[in-house]
């Protein structure tokens, strides 16, 4: 979860970042006590928000391990977010020792960490780039010849787009993005949400955990099963199709739980 749909923001500490914010939900190290601060008031409105970012981090894994199984090898993360544990290269080179990552984020937070992390490793790159501007991030991405769009590539938009709000028209920017990717491409979407819990809608949670982000690096935006299947047209959905993060190819079956992560993974035909 990374400020990808927003101007790069200077370094203030004193002003909780999503990133860091989503590292410090994960057990991460790379986060200020102004994150940890804010993490804390939505823990508060909902105890179980850091079991809801494990389940969307192990929905990654899973779906990564899933794509590259089907023989693709090269995959475009956009909105990376700060490495953690069993990042995408990691998993996906688990299963295709040739495979290849691009990493794209706009936030100097995470950009820095992550070249620091990568500097010596030949298959995977971070490159600056904006979700809100897909056509330039990917005439960049043909520019350096870092992916072969003559050959099928995993997009991954993972918790990312409902830091993009409906004035910037979400669903038109993932379509850019999917025209530019050949046939047999796939997508990995998961997106925040509170369907399926009418209980805390109704509890105004949504709007108290909006109040948190909204003095982030980035407002939150959530959305329902109809606006997150907008962002999906023009894929085949991989069974289950698009369901809470959880209930997505579980390897035990999922436990119960607060899940406020719709995701999905779909083919492009």
């Amino acid at each position: 979860m990374t400020d990808t749909a927003n101007p790069s923001p200077a370094l203030d500490p004193t002003v909780p970042n999503v990133a860091r914010m989503y590292d410090f939900m994960l057990g991460g190290k790379d986060n200020y006590a102004s994150d940890r601060d804010a993490v804390a008031r939505l823990i508060a409105i909902s105890p179980e928000v850091q079991l809801a970012a494990r389940w969307n981090r192990e929905f990654l894994g899973r779906a990564v391990r899933f794509v590259a199984a089907q023989g693709v090898t090269q995959f475009l993360d956009i909105g990376a977010g700060l490495p953690t544990q069993e990042n995408v290269h990691e998993v996906a080179l688990s299963v295709a020792k040739d495979a290849r990552t691009v990493y794209v984020d706009n936030d100097p937070v995470v950009l820095s960490h992550a070249n620091a992390l990568l500097a010596a490793d030949t298959r995977t790159v971070v490159v600056a780039g904006d979700l809100r501007d897909p056509a330039g991030l990917l005439g960049d991405l043909e520019g350096t010849g870092l992916l072969d769009f003559a050959a099928p590539v995993c997009l991954l938009l993972v918790a990312v787009l409902h830091f993009v709000p409906d004035s910037d028209d979400p669903a038109a920017l993932v379509a850019t993005l999917r025209d530019a990717l050949p046939q047999g491409s796939y997508l990995i979407l998961s997106h925040a949400t509170m369907d399926g819990y009418p209980e805390r809608a109704a509890s105004a949670d949504e709007q108290r955990a909006g109040r948190v982000y909204d003095r982030a690096t980035a407002p939150l935006t959530m959305r329902g099963r109809a606006e997150v299947s907008r962002l999906l047209e023009g894929f085949e959905l991989v069974p289950p199709g698009l369901v809470h993060v959880r209930q997505w190819r579980p390897v035990s079956p999922p436990r119960p739980g607060f899940d406020a992560f719709l995701g999905a993974v779909g083919r492009k035909p």
